[in-house]
């Protein structure tokens, strides 16, 4: 991951049975520069926007939309870090930021790395797998 540059300490209250306690979360903020840098490396199909990092998957029709929506919502359930997501009939746009720190964080760089792995993933020449013969996600 880059570099840090700011930290904020995000304070929530949790209750464990009839204990009361206090949860402090570290958060690196990364800026603009130093994402752009990352994703050029490690997510080039990534963009960074008003302070989100961004992705348009073109998927060509509704059916496919549908399908990496709700994909992209497992994950992020499973992940707890929630993206806002634009459907269309050819194309799922997905925007990540962390809200309560008003930044990109590790949790957004990660999410989107999961995201890509498995919205783009196809079986390999050769495997026992052969997947679809139709159109795919880009």
């Amino acid at each position: 991951m880059p570099q840090a540059t700011r930290v904020c300490y995000n304070t929530s209250f949790v209750r464990r049975g009839s204990v009361a306690l206090t949860e402090i979360a570290l958060a690196t903020i990364y800026t603009e520069a130093q994402v752009t840098d990352w994703l050029q490396t490690n997510l080039p199909s990534w963009t960074i926007e008003q302070g989100n990092l961004v992705r348009t998957f073109v998927t060509g029709n509704w059916q496919l939309t549908l399908l990496l929506a709700n994909t992209i919502g497992y994950l992020a359930e499973a992940a707890w870090h929630h993206p806002e997501m634009i459907l269309s009939y050819p194309r799922l746009t997905v925007r990540l930021q962390t809200h309560d720190v008003s930044g990109i964080t590790d949790k957004d760089l990660e999410l989107a790395r999961r995201i890509e792995q498995i919205a783009v993933w196809r079986p390999s020449k050769g495997d026992a797998l052969e997947g679809t013969p139709n159109r795919w996600v880009k």
